[in-house]
């Protein structure tokens, strides 16, 4: 077996990096034209390898693997070798990453699929599902598939067995994923502008990485609630709308909206003149600030006294208040 001693001079040959690396000479030598390997040290001849290149290519196998292109490889490797920790971008890639839904695939065989749609073998129906990407394709299983929303193939069901035809099912899906991705978008950008700016001004450190990680799990499931909430808002709105709209007189009228409360009249002030005499009696006998509350009191009094001598009067008919 071939090691780093194959030159010796402590390094690897590119047939020994090839092998060790899994990767094809060919493409190293490509990645090396791109910048994404660094170059080979000059020994003599030959070109040497050294492990910080066996690493580097598995750093990039790896990230090949997560989906990244060639182009956002590069600018992850040079931001870590700028110093900006790699791990934690790859964390916070790994939690976006992760599904937005506990739902778990299925599978279904073409006959069970067909038996769930009333035994129609639209092969059209099919054909669109796959293409919406309801139903995805088995390897070497031309009457299997994957359902990789089992709730979304069992909405459409219910709707094919109340009478929806699958075209109309499909064209539906099509106009609401559209609207959907559209409110996703927006999300996006909400979110982006008031929370996850900072993050993105600079390639983050591990700890800015993690942070933003922590973010993406606490925000998760707001999207979801948000709709949902909005969706049951709306639906109980427009659908009584709707059935009324379509049955007119047959239903009994909506209910009123209850009366609002009846207005407190406020006190009411009636200027009453009084002699100055009395006014200048008052104050100085409890001081000019207490003067207005002395008279009220006075005047509540008095009118009391008339009131309890009036029911001593007439003890059978007691009178009303004005």
């Amino acid at each position: 077996m071939s090691t780093a001693t194959d030159t010796g001079q402590g390094g690897y040959r590119i047939e020994d990096l090839s092998r060790l690396s899994g990767t094809t000479v060919r493409t190293i030598r490509a990645y090396t034209d791109r910048g994404l390997l660094p170059k080979p040290e000059r020994l003599g001849r030959a070109n040497v390898y050294d492990d910080g290149h066996l690493e580097r290519l598995r750093q990039i196998a790896d990230l090949l693997e997560r989906g990244y292109t060639l182009a956002s490889i590069k600018e992850l490797l040079a931001a870590w070798d700028a110093g900006t920790g790699l791990g934690g971008v790859l964390g916070l890639v790994d939690e976006v990453d992760r599904p937005w839904s506990d739902e778990q695939p299925a599978r279904i065989g073409l006959q069970e699929l067909m038996a769930a749609f009333g035994g129609v073998a639209d092969l059209s129906a099919v054909e669109d599902a796959l293409q919406l990407g309801v139903l995805k394709a088995v390897p070497g299983r031309d009457d299997e598939f994957e359902v990789p929303s089992p709730q979304e193939l069992s909405v459409a069901v219910e709707l094919h067995a109340a009478g929806v035809p699958l075209s109309a099912i499909t064209g539906h899906l099509r106009e609401l994923r559209g609207q959907v991705e559209y409110i996703s978008e927006r999300f996006l950008e909400f979110t982006t502008e008031y929370v996850f700016q900072r993050f993105l001004e600079h390639p983050p450190t591990d700890a800015e990485a993690a942070e933003a990680a922590g973010l993406v799990r606490r925000l998760r499931p707001l999207a979801q609630q948000t709709v949902d909430a909005e969706l049951a808002r709306a639906m109980r709105l427009r659908a009584t709308e709707h059935v009324r709209r379509h049955l007119g007189d047959t239903l009994p009228p909506p209910p009123a909206e209850p009366p609002p409360p009846p207005e407190v009249s406020a006190p009411q002030h009636i200027p009453v003149p009084l002699p100055a005499a009395t006014v200048a009696a008052v104050r100085a006998l409890v001081g000019p600030s207490a003067a207005p509350a002395f008279i009220a009191a006075a005047t509540d009094r008095e009118v009391a006294a008339r009131h309890m001598d009036t029911l001593a009067a007439n003890p059978e008919h007691p009178p009303t208040d004005a």
